[in-house]
């Protein structure tokens, strides 16, 4: 039997994250506080099956997602390939989802993206799907912003989703993306 959730950090200009692929994609790229990351470790384990074995190394999954992170803090990539494995609810990967939609350099609000997946008055649940998005970047859960354009709830931390934010609008050169000063 092989392991089924096969893990490594990777260094990334917000500090060092905790990747992790199974035989179906990657299932975690967490960059939070212990804590967080020990949540979403044990999630992962009770969720994925290791006797499902679908062909696919894992590590070919964590390789292609380091070449594909590094080339995006080079502000060489927009867009993020690589198969995802996202187990959750129906709602959370629907809120996913469109997350993975939001162009690189532009925002959403909670509530915009709730009446967009047909969940109107949806804006704390769309958080909570958020909160639990345990992709981060990949799944830009950072390009979800209150309706204001208030910077709010980041796993990561508020300076990493302002950091990321600001780093998206240089690349692409798009127009003020938020409200730095709420």
């Amino acid at each position: 039997m092989t392991r089924a959730l096969v893990t490594r950090e990777i260094q990334t200009p917000v500090g060092t994250m905790l990747a992790g692929a199974c035989a179906r994609g990657v299932c975690l790229l967490e960059f939070g506080a212990p804590e967080r990351r020990e949540r979403a470790l044990s999630e992962l384990e009770a969720m994925i099956d290791a006797d499902q074995d679908l062909g696919e190394d894992p590590e070919s999954f964590l390789a292609q997602l380091g070449a594909e992170l590094s080339a995006y803090f080079e502000g060489k990539l927009t867009e993020f390939g690589v198969r995802l494995c996202d187990p959750g609810t129906d709602f959370q990967r629907a809120v996913w989802t469109r997350m993975r939609a939001i162009p690189c350099g532009q925002t959403i609000s909670y509530g915009r993206l709730a009446e967009e997946i047909g969940s109107a008055g949806g804006a704390r649940a769309v958080g909570a799907a958020s909160g639990h998005n345990r992709i981060a970047i990949v799944i830009p859960c950072h390009r979800v912003v209150e309706s204001s354009g208030a910077l709010r709830g980041y796993g990561g931390g508020l300076e990493n989703k302002r950091w990321l934010l600001e780093h998206e609008q240089a690349i692409t050169g798009q127009g003020v993306l938020f409200n730095a000063n709420a």
